[in-house]
């Protein structure tokens, strides 16, 4: 490819939100080239690790809720285009305290806002209490006290081959990608935008930013100070034969259980084939650097999930993981996302990140962008996702 040469649009990271974002531009008839440092589908980044649960009641907030049920629309429009499998929807349970104390800006009172959030958009639910969630799920061991929402259309996504499909259909349809390309900076450039990489510079009348945890080191204040970086670790637990067909037929699965944003855990199904359960907590207490980030797991890492999250909740599980791997969360200061245009160009849409519970939202987000630059409104509020809610932002704009 001529490097040289000028686009429509550039849109660097292809991960979750960056290929949904050059799929929908490309559907547009828009000239635009996809840049990414790995070749995606990748596992060095955010989006990868075989399943990412999505559903459509979301406790994170409702603002969210319109994006979740636009992407499940677009994902069925993707299979029904391409005869791929990307969306399974075996049934998404949330459990948590009756009372719920999980902590966290997000996390507060999740179940509690996830059913006030299905009630608001009529999404299909049930609650159940703990002896039901037993009775139903036998490899579930709540307490008394915890309680279950129960939501039949949620379920769980394949990232790697959405992520893949969606570039094939960009590409299908006039996109260009250049991979293997490390970005260096995305700066304004007069009427458009000048990207430089290790490959040579580009110039684009506009810019879609969605590099995730690699977005701080290019694009400069206020990011470098408000986006942050942390290690995360999927682990993968073989299942015991007695158990083989209760996690076959599992939904998946959130657990709220304690006062830290750190006393959350989640889990799949045992995928055909596989025997194994992937289930993964989260931490957000150290932040890291994308290119230094320690990439092997280690067998206490494993113990320390069975420990503190598997013990005493679930059951059918050997304590010996098969398999782990990292991924990245890129978070921002209250763990909501960040959408919206560059303090210092109208030209640089920023998409992402997404703080950790984004993938279930990236088709209707990658639209969202695509409108964004091709009329500068959307058909979804993002207006929640604002620069200017954060004070050091609005310092620097």
């Amino acid at each position: 490819m001529d490097f040289s040469r000028s686009c429509d649009v550039a849109v660097v990271g292809l991960g979750a939100m960056g290929s949904a974002a050059l799929y929908q531009l490309a559907k547009r008839g828009v000239k635009a080239i996809g840049i990414d440092r790995f070749a995606p589908p990748h596992d060095q980044g955010s989006t990868h690790g075989e399943t990412r649960i999505t559903r459509q009641a979301i406790g994170e907030g409702e603002i969210y809720v319109p994006l979740a049920l636009r992407s499940h629309e677009i994902w069925k429009e993707l299979e029904a285009e391409t005869g791929e499998r990307l969306l399974v929807q075996n049934g998404c349970l949330v459990v948590d305290s009756a009372s719920s104390v999980a902590g966290g800006v997000i996390r507060a009172a999740f179940l509690e806002r996830t059913r006030k959030a299905a009630m608001t958009y009529k999404i299909p639910h049930e609650m159940l209490d703990a002896a039901e969630i037993r009775r139903r799920y036998p490899q579930f061991t709540p307490k008394e006290h915890e309680i279950g929402y129960f939501e039949p259309e949620g379920g769980y996504l394949n990232p790697e081959r959405c992520v893949a499909v969606q570039l094939e259909r960009a590409r299908a349809m006039g996109a260009v990608t250049q991979l293997g390309t490390r970005v260096v900076s995305v700066s304004p450039d007069g009427e458009g935008v000048r990207i430089v990489t290790d490959q040579g510079e580009l110039l684009a009348g506009h810019a879609i930013v969605s590099a995730g945890a690699w977005a701080p080191t290019f694009l400069g204040a206020p990011f470098r100070q408000l986006l942050s970086p942390s290690r995360q670790v999927m682990h993968w637990f073989e299942v015991e034969p007695d158990y083989a067909r209760h996690w076959s037929k599992s939904p998946v699965f959130i657990w709220c259980h304690g006062t830290s944003p750190n006393d959350f855990f989640y889990g799949f199904p045992s995928l055909s084939g596989s025997n194994a359960v992937k289930t993964a907590g989260e931490q957000y207490d150290v932040s890291v650097h994308p290119d230094e980030v320690e990439r092997t797991v280690t067998p206490a890492e494993s113990a320390a999930m069975c420990e503190t999250h598997l013990a005493g909740r679930v059951r059918g599980l050997r304590p010996d993981a098969t398999r782990a791997v990292t991924c990245l969360y890129t978070v921002t200061p209250d763990s909501h996302f960040l959408i919206d245009r560059h303090p210092e160009s109208e030209r640089i849409l920023v998409v992402s990140p997404c703080s950790g519970h984004g993938f279930k939202h990236s088709a209707a987000i990658g639209e969202v962008a695509a409108q964004q630059i091709e009329n500068r409104g959307s058909s979804i509020d993002i207006s929640a996702f604002a620069l200017s809610r954060f004070p050091r932002a609005r310092s620097s704009m």
